[in-house]
């Protein structure tokens, strides 16, 4: 945003979110404020002796609260009026306003979020001087107004700190580090800690990419610019990247802070993340092949075993994946890539194959020819989905597989056709098992040999696995055996488990029986096969372990 917007900009943005005045024609609303500003910038100057720049700046930058006054005043408004002005300081004369609510929407803080910051019991000025005292300090210097509240929300305390304390530290910077006022401001704005603690490692990372590398030739010199070039240099930092030690990385691929916008930046890690990758080597890697930043890893479509040949993979290899993981084969879009990596268990091999130099591979690929890998299956399955009553329940569904690594293939229809849930329900029961500890590729795995697990609400396969791994066995168990996850725990796996770890107690049973012997046996099986350990087993099951449920009829 511009230093100091106009008044007519301000209203533009924000006028057509405000609701109507209770006596105010909407015809007549801009000019209502305008005087109504007017108003308070007057009594904040006048009656408590704010200087007149700052009253102003507070008057230009609360249309919430000017909006909430002119309600409260309840004054009506006329072109041939020339007394509105008037009329809100005679109302304000005796309905003083809360300063510090004007004070923090006009600093930059939404209204809706003003009330978190507002200090007890406080209401003028008068009552805590130092927070309007910094914030003189910092706009004599060159900050925006509208943008203090950055460095509120961030860092609070450095509100507490005197004017001149604010000052010299906000000139030392200038004068021991070379940097010129708005490259002060940008760094201060996305790095408000500076304001507080010496952090001399960033501070020096800095110097050498603004003076040493020559940064500072391509940043036009405003504010805005140098902000938006500290928060981008920021979110390396965030990602984990060290202090000290990104002047040179940085300073030598400096157009990327220039070239591209921080939703790019954050949007290319994201996906590259998405390998399983930690942000710290996506970060870096993003450094040292910046051309990565220039590829549309989005729309693309892919074949995904042409993909896996044009990175290096053998024939043999290649046979050997679609015989272990064939639900990844088909077309795909490259948003897809990373799961369709995991789904195969191929995404380390596949990040280091673009961190050692082949990162340029991502970004030449193509289909040979637009029918290269398409499945005649899928697509008859597809058409048939389109001309469904339910086509986008079962597209977004299948967007849910695609998402995942499953590729268009006549696999994938299968498991769609058993996969109940919405998209979004879908997702949360697949994420709950990735935090619940099973790996990716197996859980992919999963869904193929047995897709109605995917029923279960979250909370119920939480209470599953915790239960298998804390008393049968591990997590391996579910790769072989999915169905584990659609039995009742409280009816059935409870009361089966227990059952033969009593049995092994009393020593009537010796051997160990699997977990899928002891669950997926229907009853009547399952009871001749307890009856051949002991033939009092069935009636200790009947009686003392054999939960039932609830009648409907009670």
């Amino acid at each position: 945003m511009p230093i100091h917007e106009s008044v007519s900009t301000i209203f533009s943005r924000h006028l057509s979110s405000l609701p109507k005045f209770p006596r105010i024609s909407s015809k007549y609303k801009q000019q209502a404020i305008k005087q109504a500003q007017q108003a308070v910038t007057d009594y904040l100057h006048q009656t408590k002796s704010i200087p007149f720049t700052y009253a102003d700046y507070i008057s230009r930058y609360s249309l919430y609260n000017l909006f909430n006054l002119i309600s409260s005043a309840d004054v009506p408004y006329k072109t041939s009026e020339s007394n509105f002005s008037s009329s809100i300081i005679r109302f304000l004369r005796y309905h003083p306003i809360n300063e510090f609510e004007f004070f923090f929407e006009s600093i930059g803080i939404h209204y809706s979020e003003v009330s978190k910051f507002l200090p007890a019991n406080k209401f003028f000025f008068s009552d805590d001087r130092n927070v309007l005292n910094a914030a003189q300090a910092l706009s004599d210097f060159g900050f925006p107004w509208n943008m203090l509240g950055r460095l509120y929300k961030e860092e609070v305390s450095i509100f507490s700190k005197s004017y001149e304390d604010i000052t010299s530290r906000l000139f030392g910077f200038r004068n021991d580090y070379g940097f010129g006022t708005f490259t002060v401001i940008g760094v201060c704005l996305s790095f408000p800690h500076v304001l507080l603690v010496e952090d001399d490692e960033l501070l020096d990372d800095l110097k050498r990419v603004f003076l040493d590398f020559d940064l500072v030739c391509y940043a036009d010199e405003n504010v805005d610019s140098w902000y938006e070039i500290c928060k981008k240099i920021r979110l390396f930092y965030d990602w984990g990247c060290e202090k000290g030690k990104l002047g040179d990385l940085v300073g030598e691929n400096k157009r990327i802070f220039v070239d591209h916008s921080e939703g790019v930046l954050a949007q290319k890690v994201d996906y590259l993340c998405r390998f399983g990758v930690r942000k710290v080597d996506v970060a870096l890697l993003l450094l040292k092949c910046p051309e990565i930043l220039s590829f549309d890893l989005e729309t693309q479509v892919i074949s995904v075993e042409g993909f896996l040949r044009h990175f290096g993979l053998s024939a043999k290899e290649m046979k050997l994946i679609s015989e272990k993981y064939p639900y990844i084969l088909g077309r795909n879009k490259m948003a897809n890539l990373p799961h369709v990596m995991r789904a195969a268990n191929l995404q380390d091999w596949f990040f280091d194959k673009i961190k050692n130099g082949n990162h340029q591979l991502l970004g030449n690929y193509a289909l040979s020819n637009p029918a290269e890998d398409f499945n005649q299956e899928f697509g008859d399955g597809l058409e048939k989905i389109k001309s469904s009553r339910r086509c986008l329940h079962t597209m977004n569904k299948l967007a849910f597989l695609h998402g995942i690594g499953y590729g268009e293939n006549a696999l994938t229809m299968k498991v769609l056709s058993r996969l109940h849930g919405s998209s979004s329900k879908l997702q949360g029961r697949f994420d709950c098992l990735l935090y619940c500890g099973i790996e990716f590729w197996k859980l992919c795995r999963m869904i193929r040999l047995n897709p109605k697990f995917m029923s279960q609400d979250p909370e119920i396969i939480e209470q599953k696995v915790y239960f298998l791994c804390h008393n049968l066995a591990s997590l391996d168990v579910l790769d072989m055996f999915p169905s584990f996850l659609c039995y009742d725990l409280e009816y059935r796996i409870k009361p089966r488990c227990r059952f033969h770890m009593w049995l092994t107690e009393k020593g009537v049973s010796t051997k160990n029986y699997s977990i899928v012997s002891m669950v997926a046996l229907g009853e009547k099986t399952f009871i001749t096969r307890i009856y051949g350990i002991h033939p009092a087993a069935p009636k200790q099951w009947l009686e003392c372990f054999l939960c039932k449920r609830p009648s409907n009829n009670c």
